[in-house]
């Protein structure tokens, strides 16, 4: 009980606007970059003030995700039509998951030989992980919520080591939030694909 009272009221602010965004970006609204954009701003120093560096440097990057992410959804895709959810190949999943591992592992190691940095290898793997799965969102490609489900059950331990509950329990959160956007958004890929093409 002491330690929930300890926690952040910042921590409580970020992990709202966190739910916000991941609920917009399962109904595929715009305005979820916004949420992302606040969150992760207050998350940069919550993270680097528990040591967990990667994670702080991390939500550096989802600030510049959400302003390109922002952008991208309001300027659309190709010739600036809307832009529409599409799929990736297994081969280009492999490369892509094969390059987040070894990432992991090269960083993982530099972390635990270079820094004070709080469980250095799964640090490393839910953030370059979270990098491409941003980055993934952001092109709307369906299947970054199974990424995230993977990225998302990692990083709970984490976080429960690092005393950030209210950010453990977000993440147990996302884990349901995630079904509910793959859902989504495989059923507006199908629809996309069942509509004929205008000549």
């Amino acid at each position: 009980m002491a330690e929930l009272i300890a926690m952040s009221p910042w921590e409580g602010v970020a992990v709202v606007l966190a739910i916000a965004y991941l609920l917009l970006a399962a109904r595929e609204h715009p305005a979820c970059w916004a949420c992302a954009l606040v969150s992760t701003i207050i998350y940069t120093a919550l993270f680097w003030n528990v040591s967990l560096l990667m994670e702080s440097l991390l939500n550096v990057y989802y600030m510049l995700m959400a302003v390109y992410g922002w952008w991208l959804w309001q300027r659309g895709g190709v010739a600036r039509q809307a832009l529409v959810i599409t799929r990736w190949r297994a081969r280009r999943h492999l490369l892509v998951i094969g390059g987040v591992v070894l990432a992991a592992v090269v960083t993982g190691a530099l972390l635990s030989r270079y820094s004070s940095a709080a469980w250095p290898y799964v640090d490393s793997f839910t953030t370059w992980g979270a990098i491409v799965t941003t980055w993934m969102v952001a092109q709307k490609v369906l299947e970054n919520w199974l990424y995230w489900l993977v990225i998302d059950a990692v990083s709970i331990p984490l976080y429960i080591d690092r005393g950030l509950y209210l950010t453990a329990t977000l993440f147990a959160l996302y884990l349901v939030i995630v079904v509910f956007g793959f859902v989504h958004w495989k059923r507006e890929y199908a629809a996309a694909r069942a509509q004929p093409a205008v000549t």
